[in-house]
């Protein structure tokens, strides 16, 4: 695994699609951006493995992460 330090605004480049920027820090949670093309999937690890084990996640708020991804892409 590689471990990289940055800071609140610094991003980290992933390839010439994937860009992931640490949004803020509280206390022991951080915020991360990730900008990548739609056809990569992005998931927390907890939604990851449910997937993987057959469970289908929950889609809460899906049309409202659609539009944050959208206008974020845009940048």
């Amino acid at each position: 695994m590689l471990i990289l330090m940055r800071r609140a605004g610094e991003s980290i480049h992933i390839g010439q699609n994937i860009v992931v920027t640490l949004v803020s820090l509280d206390r022991n949670r951080a915020r991360i951006g990730i900008q990548a093309p739609r056809e990569i999937t992005v998931d927390r690890e907890e939604i990851a493995k449910k997937k993987q084990s057959g469970q289908e996640p929950p889609l809460a708020h899906r049309a409202e992460e659609d539009e944050s991804c959208e206008d974020s892409a845009e940048d």
